[in-house]
């Protein structure tokens, strides 16, 4: 006998993604914009700039990893790609608290710290890529994500190559 519940009998329909998603998704882009423009000041902000944009960068690339596993709660799969689904999601959690290590440890931080996160956040459709064949995204999904990390990524990595090490 199976269970005819609601929550075992749920259908999504999946929508493109409204103006807001992407009003919303280029606004992120302000915080690690920002962060850049204290670096850039000269001030003797520029190493809070630093930190700020690591800590907006590592939360981003975090975040992504919740976008990926709600993904994967809404995906009905039994296979291995569920498994891989949900390995997927935390790996972004995981590689940030790793970039964080070497500010806790004392070692050369932050340009390789922002310069890893950089090029996670640059790389991160290709793992939504990956879940396209494995999970229904909305229309406008990749093109934001797409933006996104191009937009965060980049600023990112520019940091990185003029930040001191201390």
């Amino acid at each position: 006998m199976t269970d005819a519940s609601p929550k075992n009998t749920a259908i999504f329909t999946l929508r493109p993604l409204p103006k807001a998603a992407f009003v919303a998704g280029y606004a992120g882009l302000l915080p690690q914009i920002f962060a850049a423009l204290l670096v850039f000041s000269g001030s003797e902000y520029r190493w809070t700039g630093l930190a700020a944009a690591y800590g907006y960068a590592a939360f981003i690339f975090s975040f992504l990893g919740g976008m990926w596993w709600g993904l994967g709660v809404t995906t009905r799969r039994d296979d291995a790609s569920a498994t891989a689904i949900f390995a997927l999601a935390v790996a972004p959690s995981l590689l940030a608290f790793a970039t964080y290590l070497p500010w806790i440890w004392g070692w050369e931080w932050p340009g390789p710290s922002l310069a890893w996160l950089g090029f996670f956040v640059l790389g991160s459709p290709l793992a939504d890529r990956w879940l396209s064949a494995r999970c229904q995204l909305p229309d406008g999904w990749m093109k934001l994500r797409w933006h996104l990390s191009i937009g965060l990524g980049g600023i990112t990595l520019l940091l990185a190559g003029v930040a001191p090490t201390a």
